[in-house]
């Protein structure tokens, strides 16, 4: 008889598999850990490559950083996740896919949810002949005063 932790683990694989399914992608067992790691609780998070390969060594998984970033850009590419890019040298993806604002603090480097209730983007400049706008991000930083 599976005990509640039997119970913990198969949930979040579950959610894992069927998280790849939704993009169309195949469950590699190092899909499955990341993905297990992004959504298995059902909680939206924000990490880069770097937290997300920090977080595999605490469940004992062997995945390369170069992996890592793989998989990332593979999930982008199956609409798993979207990157942030909040700087030219740091980029976070999000699990939450649909259009919102991030705060982004500049103490910590950490990438929170905004409340989008209360940003009004009042009129964007027309695409050029040929493109559409693909999303608006919108990142305000924040500084402890």
């Amino acid at each position: 008889m599976p005990n509640q932790h039997d119970g913990i683990i198969t949930t979040e694989a579950a959610r894992a598999t069927d998280w790849l399914a939704r993009g169309g992608l195949r469950p590699t067992r190092q899909r499955l850990a990341l993905a297990r790691l992004l959504v298995g609780d059902g909680q939206d998070r924000h990490v880069t490559a770097e937290s997300l390969f920090t977080l595999t060594g605490g469940v004992g998984e062997k995945v390369s950083l170069a992996t890592v970033y793989n998989t990332l850009r593979a999930f982008c590419a199956a609409g798993l996740v979207n990157e942030v890019v909040v700087d030219g040298a740091r980029s976070y993806f999000d699990t939450r896919i649909e259009n919102h604002p991030h705060f982004y603090w500049e103490d910590t480097h950490a990438l929170t949810d905004a409340p989008a209730e209360e940003v009004t983007i009042a009129t964007l400049p027309a695409a050029p002949l040929g493109t559409e706008i693909a999303r608006v991000d919108v990142v305000i930083r924040l500084r402890r005063a």
